[in-house]
């Protein structure tokens, strides 16, 4: 169990985007930033995996694959709030689009069995 209740990730996303509310509050400027920001993180994995290429000869590698890892994480999370503050709740969506992607492959897990 931890500090949130056992479940981290959904207690989180929700009381973060509880402190951007107080701080920011919820018109649609901030919401806009709030989707915007998967931008930002986005682009972060993107430096993140050229660095782990080692693409620019004039840094050469400088990321590893947790340091990826750790950025699509912060994607992920990121869009996990963005979902909080739209005011819906984000492990439900979340299961929804789950279900959604399994649908699509089901039937070629059937075709294997």
């Amino acid at each position: 169990s931890t500090a949130t209740g056992g479940d981290p990730v959904w207690a989180t996303a929700r009381a973060f985007r509880a402190w951007l509310d107080a701080a920011n509050g919820t018109g649609d400027a901030e919401l806009t930033c709030r989707v915007l920001k998967l931008t930002e993180e986005a682009g972060e994995v993107a430096g993140a995996w050229i660095g782990l290429l080692g693409q620019n000869p004039r840094k050469g590698v400088t990321h590893t694959r947790d340091e990826v890892a750790a950025e699509l994480a912060d994607v992920a999370f990121t869009a996990l709030v963005a979902i909080e503050s739209l005011g819906l709740d984000a492990r439900t969506v979340l299961d929804r689009c789950a279900a959604k992607v399994h649908d699509r492959i089901a039937p070629a897990d059937r075709s294997t069995n």
